[in-house]
């Protein structure tokens, strides 16, 4: 008895966007993730279904974190299986990523049978002078394999190919030139050092100064770096700015996947929503397309928020729920309906969107 309760217990569970096997499109599944396989579920109506669409058996799986065959979506995970089917699995942020990244890999270590033990090269300090830091930014420039230059948005001003701290990060675990993340974070500071990649926008350049190296390359970060012209003079770094972006620009304070019922079908969808801080604004994005613009947001001043009881029937809210609602209502008197995936995260997001309303 005690092995089948061990066989099932949960390790960990949410939502994650997956990529279909037939049709490549990218849908919104719930996650649960058992000491042997990774199960995934439909919602409909609001409500998980009983029964798993699918299910990967973890037995001599291999795991790729960051994967990088998708430019537009960085938080995606690749899952081989010992067959060789490939799956991808996006999550909400870098956190969420490596988070299940690392939780399943420690899931697919423990099926392995004992082994002789190998050297721990997740420890191993890095040997920056065993490094050349011309040769990593050639490499940074290589049309097929270089670090993917997109658009950011910082404060409002829109800054043209270039890449964050933790993207910079990823790419150099993806070509190993490092070994962990934690390596990488060092070769990218000595890189800025170096002047082989440099903050841009004063609020960049402001939390390289005052921020931990950590978290400028680790997290959802804002630091945005461009790479130097090769063995050439600095360039002026040009930008556009973009008043529609400003509500864009503010400080992330949570994000996460969430459920919430639409305005006139009254369906109910996954989405990504971005809360962000000066100026106090929420998002929220379709995470099955390919872009990164909002389908919809407003700002919070002024909003009311408001957990609803889990228990009876709500008027403005249809379905066959979960529980852990909360309501916003803007000063349009626009209604929102969204759906937490437990009541400790429907009472974080409360916490957080009250303290933007005033």
């Amino acid at each position: 008895m005690d092995a089948i309760q061990d066989e099932n217990a949960v390790l960990k569970e949410g939502f994650l966007v997956k990529r279909g096997h037939i049709v490549h499109n990218w849908k919104a599944r719930w996650f649960v993730l058992l000491p042997d396989r990774l199960l995934y579920y439909r919602y409909e109506g609001g409500k998980r279904e009983s029964c798993p669409r699918g299910k990967v058996f973890l037995a001599d799986c291999k795991v790729t974190c960051p994967c990088l065959e998708y430019e537009n979506r960085p938080m995606v995970i690749k899952l081989k299986t010992q067959k060789s089917t490939e799956y991808f699995l996006e999550a909400c942020s870098r956190e969420q990523r490596d988070t299940w990244a690392s939780s399943i890999t420690a899931a697919i270590h423990t099926l392995r049978p004992a082994q002789a033990p190998k050297p721990d090269l997740e420890h191993s300090p890095i040997e920056l002078h065993n490094v050349s830091l011309s040769q990593v930014a050639d490499s940074m420039h290589d049309v097929h394999s270089g670090i993917k230059l997109m658009n950011h948005i910082e404060q409002g001003s829109s800054f043209k190919k270039c890449f964050t701290g933790s993207a910079l990060v990823d790419w150099l675990v993806s070509l190993n030139f490092v070994v962990t993340r934690f390596e990488a974070v060092t070769l990218s500071s000595t890189l800025m050092d170096e002047n082989f990649v440099k903050p841009i926008g004063i609020k960049s350049i402001e939390a390289i100064r005052s921020g931990e190296m950590s978290d400028q390359f680790l997290g959802d970060s804002l630091a945005i770096h461009f790479k130097m012209e090769r063995y050439k003079r600095k360039a002026s770094v040009k930008h556009e700015v973009s008043l529609s972006a400003v509500e864009l620009s503010g400080r992330v304070v949570i994000q996460g996947y969430l459920l919430k019922q639409g305005h006139n079908r009254k369906s109910w969808k996954v989405r990504l929503f971005i809360l962000r801080a000066e100026p106090g604004y929420l998002h929220y994005y379709d995470p099955s397309r390919d872009d990164h613009r909002p389908v919809g947001g407003f700002p919070l001043r002024g909003c009311l928020v408001s957990a609803l009881e889990d228990n009876g029937v709500h008027s403005g809210v249809k379905g066959k729920l979960q529980g852990n609602l909360f309501k916003i209502i803007t000063q349009n008197d626009i209604h929102y309906y969204i759906q937490a995936t437990s009541k400790e995260e429907r009472l974080e997001w409360i916490s957080a969107l009250k303290q933007l309303t005033c």
